[in-house]
């Protein structure tokens, strides 16, 4: 591949704040798996190289096998389902496909399992999709608009016993997983309302003692919370329903503070906008800049009648059309200096699988699921399910091709590990982990 890893990564960090760079690519540096999940941009324009199919559809963009997980729909029912929508844009339905099946085997390598527990991983997730296509291509509109994989469906549905207690724990770690066990984990009261612990790098106050911007960046320099955010969330709650908005009046905010989150997210801006209702229960929303997708930055879809001009809004509808049920927070707004944001709630019984504890069984297991969850997405979201279906067939061809694919994919992701080790070590670039960064706040 003719291309400089560091240049694109360097693209990509652009616009971000500037002292959290470095540990974006700390976190990138653990691993080839932590390097890929960073590395949306890389995949983007390498996909962007090659052949594609001309069913395109609205895709998730960074269906990597960490972007599926659990959570609670409006009905409080805990489904299974992908959860970021960062890239999301039109293009070839087989780059969420690649994308997902590279993550199994560049996770496999890293889990130390063998080159044929691999194959049998793509194999899996692959053939799950190409199954699902062809029940989806004889479902109406509305079928496909309903159809939810519920946990209590997975666990149905589980290959074994050991499997059924995996999902079973992780409903009842769901469950735990709400607002009011965030605000004792997080926050403290002062006086008559609750305030955020700054844990810099990971959580911390822009105008406090531990903050990460520099004194010249436009927010610092605005000097009060209200005031970054008053503006931003007037302009969020004109894009909720009438009922939606009523329900936020109940709210009052207490307090704001950055968040630092994920791997390839690090340095965009992301906060947490802490609310308390009359009855002191709070509301964590999480208002999360959207910059431009890689995927639309690497293939031309054409006009679309449909295709939104802010990027937020670009987040939310396409989260709307993947997901079988999406959060009721969900908007966007814009903010300061016109950067664009989406909002939606930080926690809500969210549930991100352990896969670095699974055994090969259980990564099969899972892969079957994210399999089944991308073709659910696609289907609805594209109404192309009867050709996808056509088009994949009912052998094993398409399977093996992306296996093929896959395993040369997770070389080419080690190959530019390396490249970026090396600039990391060298000093092209500064790299530091969150224990290095979090040890310049200590006492």
């Amino acid at each position: 591949m003719h291309r400089n890893p560091v240049d694109l990564l360097r693209q990509s960090s652009e616009g971000r704040v500037e002292r959290l760079v470095p540990l974006r690519y700390g976190r990138m540096a653990v691993s080839p798996f932590t390097f890929y999940r960073g590395s949306a941009i890389l995949q983007a324009h390498d996909l962007s190289m090659t052949p594609h199919t001309p069913l395109t559809l609205p895709i998730c963009g960074d269906a990597h096998l960490l972007n599926f997980g659990g959570f609670a729909t409006p009905e409080r029912q805990l489904i299974f389902d992908l959860n970021d929508f960062d890239e999301v844009s039109t293009a070839p339905f087989e780059w969420d496909l690649k994308r997902l099946v590279a993550s199994f085997v560049v996770a496999a390598r890293h889990m130390r399992f063998s080159s044929g527990a691999a194959y049998d991983l793509v194999m899996t997730a692959a053939n799950q999709y190409r199954d699902r296509m062809a029940q989806y291509a004889g479902c109406g509109a509305l079928e496909l608009w309903y159809e939810r994989i519920t946990f209590d469906r997975m666990v149905d549905m589980a290959v074994n016993a050991e499997n059924r207690r995996l999902i079973r724990r992780g409903m009842e770690k769901a469950a735990t997983r709400t607002h009011e066990s965030m605000l004792d984990k997080l926050c403290e009261r002062e006086g008559d309302r609750y305030v955020m612990r700054d844990m810099a790098p990971s959580l911390f106050h822009v105008h406090g003692s531990g903050t990460l911007f520099d004194a010249e960046d436009d927010w610092f320099r605005i000097g009060d919370w209200r005031k970054l955010m008053h503006e931003t969330y007037e302009g969020y709650l004109k894009t909720l329903n009438e009922d939606r908005r009523e329900l936020l009046e109940q709210f009052v905010p207490h307090d704001l503070a950055f968040k630092v989150v994920g791997v390839g997210s690090v340095g965009t801006r992301c906060l947490v906008l802490l609310t308390v209702d009359p009855h002191g229960k709070p509301l964590f929303l999480q208002i999360k800049e959207a910059r431009r997708s890689v995927i639309a930055q690497h293939f031309k879809a054409g006009p679309r009648k449909s295709e939104p001009k802010h990027e937020g809004e670009r987040v939310v509808l396409g989260q709307r059309m993947l997901q079988a049920a999406s959060d009721i927070f969900l908007g966007w707004s814009t903010g300061p200096a016109g950067r664009h944001f989406y909002f939606r709630q930080l926690r809500d019984m969210k549930l991100t699988p352990s896969v670095d504890l699974f055994d090969v069984d259980q990564l099969n297991g899972y892969a079957r699921l994210c399999g089944w969850a991308l073709a659910r997405a696609h289907a609805k979201a594209g109404g192309k399910a009867i050709e996808i279906s056509a088009y994949i067939g009912r052998s094993d061809q398409f399977a093996e091709a992306l296996a093929g694919y896959a395993a040369a994919y997770a070389d080419q992701v080690e190959r530019d590990y390396d490249v970026f080790m090396k600039a990391c070590r060298s000093g092209e670039l500064e790299a530091r982990t969150d224990e290095d960064m979090s040890a310049d706040f200590r006492i």
